[in-house]
């Protein structure tokens, strides 16, 4: 299986179609495929063969995704790179990777050159641009006179199709390696349980068959005006699945460089996006945005949260305002990204979970510090085992065998499941402050922070306490600078929390420190003290 062929199937099973909408442009399905396979020929012209890596250091764009899907095609492994690391995070992964090539666009230009120093593999830069600078090839250039046409490489299910760079937190950070069958598995499994089984449509009527004849029938399927917003950034493994599960099912992507909020409620109203998969800070501030108001966005279906806890108050003014569930999700890169939702059997939301496992073939467990299962309403360490478990981390084999065990990967999450199966994210077991022997989960803190109308965001760390171990410190972001004291908020905790969960010192902010995907750092406000 070489996930690249969806690229093909999608041309098969849909005819050419405007796929992809960048910065006032449609791009066709075909022109996205023929584009890939010019590169694909490009850069087996340059040597690039079965298992060799090529990085991918670029924000959202078509030749992002051409990119991606070239890689595939001709058997490497893709590595997507964040284009706003620092320079020693490069050059780290650069070399950790063993990049033979890189595509990137001038922009990073100085960066690349500096961070390429330690990186003797790296034999090829490849930029965007049209004009580029010696040493360096230009990719409009290498794509001219490459065949339009690409023979797909034969790969294994166990060949490894991408390496992920987690976030470090204690170190160096690793590369999880996902295989063609980790993401046809995630993905084909989405499709089937969420799509098909949450959102499909029967239809009667004349329908064209495979051989091309034609005949009245029933059929099941899915809508085929589904038009996705990709504002998180394509480089994260959320990325690969999204752009996998269009080609499989024949969407449309409208595609923004980076997330702004007004852009995407005007692409929304333009382009009657019924799709849109965000981050809590996304929905935040499209809620507080002043300019909300004008702009309509009915043609929503479809809203789903991940990668950091929804706060309970912002689900409920989203459905307010909007008339829409926010369906909120879970999943991690060393688990092909997504994992459980709300989305599956066609019912509300349950708010406060991040829903249930929607892959047939995974399962997801919770298990105590003795590795035994913990039953519903248990906390404990959330578990995971099926075909979305990563192959392992790039060079690491005892960072691998310390995260699988027993054929179960243990993603340091705590949680439970109640007695229906649905999954409730508590906290990362790194973030749990423990204050005199007593548990605090700082989601808990962050959601009662939020009910307060003048709270636009809130993060909470565990500080170092002479006397109980540790406290709590709350970073408080308002919606308008001034409207609230900390004496005020450490009030209004009084009334929600027992005493050992309040926090001992609240820090206003102008903003938090945030992940490339909008996630809030704990680790850098931490480092605040």
């Amino acid at each position: 299986m070489n996930i690249g062929r969806l690229a093909d199937d999608n041309m098969k099973r849909f005819g050419t179609y405007e796929m992809v909408h960048f910065e006032g442009r449609w791009w066709t399905n075909q022109e996205m495929n023929e584009q890939a396979n010019r590169l694909g020929n490009a850069l087996k012209g340059l040597g690039v063969g079965k298992g060799d890596r090529v990085g991918v250091q670029l924000l959202n764009s078509p030749e992002l995704i051409q990119s991606f899907f070239a890689v595939f095609k001709i058997g490497a492994v893709l590595v997507p790179v964040n284009p706003n690391l620092r320079v020693h995070d490069l050059a780290y992964l650069y070399r950790d990777a063993g990049l033979e090539v890189l595509i990137s666009s001038l922009e990073y230009g100085e960066r690349i050159r500096e961070a390429r120093q330690g990186a003797a593999e790296l034999k090829h830069l490849v930029m965007v641009e049209e004009e580029v600078p010696p040493g360096m090839l230009s990719y409009p250039g290498l794509l001219e006179g490459r065949p339009e046409t690409l023979v797909l490489e034969d790969t294994d299910n166990d060949d490894t199709a991408v390496i992920i760079y987690t976030a470090g937190t204690t170190g160096h950070p690793k590369g999880v390696m996902l295989t063609h069958y980790n993401w046809y598995s995630h993905v084909s499994g989405y499709y089937e349980s969420v799509l098909l089984d949450s959102w499909g449509v029967s239809v009667q009527g004349t329908v064209r068959e495979g051989r091309g004849q034609t005949g009245t029938a029933e059929v099941f399927g899915v809508n085929r005006d589904r038009v996705s917003l990709i504002t998180l950034p394509l480089f994260h493994g959320y990325g690969v699945f999204a752009l996998n599960l269009e080609y499989l099912t024949g969407g449309k992507l409208v595609v923004l460089k980076r997330w702004d909020a007004e852009e995407a409620m005007q692409s929304i109203e333009r382009h009657r996006v019924t799709e849109f998969r965000g981050v809590p800070t996304m929905y935040i501030q499209i809620l507080n945005h002043p300019a909300a108001s004008r702009y309509d966005l009915s043609s929503l279906r479809f809203c789903i949260c991940g990668s950091a806890p929804m706060p309970l108050e912002v689900a409920r003014a989203w459905k307010e305002r909007y008339g829409i569930d926010i369906w909120e999700g879970y999943g991690l890169s060393e688990a092909t990204t997504v994992n459980c939702g709300n989305v599956a059997e066609r019912r509300p939301p349950k708010y406060g979970s991040v829903g249930k496992c929607y892959q047939k073939a995974n399962t997801i467990k919770v298990f105590d510090q003795e590795g035994r299962e913990c039953p519903p309403g248990q906390l404990g360490e959330i578990v995971i085992k099926g075909p979305c478990v990563m192959k392992g981390y790039w060079n690491k084999p005892k960072e691998t065998a310390e995260a699988i065990r027993n054929g179960w990967l243990h993603t340091g999450d705590i949680g439970y499941l109640d007695e229906e199966g649905y999954l409730f994210l508590t906290d990362r077991k790194k973030d749990l402050i423990i204050r005199g022997g007593e548990n605090v989960y700082p989601k808990e803190i962050e959601n009662i922070l939020h009910l307060h109308p003048a709270v636009l965001e809130a993060g909470v760390v565990g500080i170092p306490d002479p006397v109980y171990g540790e406290a709590v410190k709350a970073f408080v972001v308002l919606k308008q600078a001034g409207s609230v004291t900390e004496e005020e908020l450490m009030a209004f905790c009084k009334e929600h929390l027992p005493s050992y969960k309040r926090p001992k010192v609240i820090q206003f902010m102008d903003e938090l420190p945030k992940s490339a995907i909008g996630k809030i750092l704990r680790r850098e406000l931490r480092k605040l003290g």
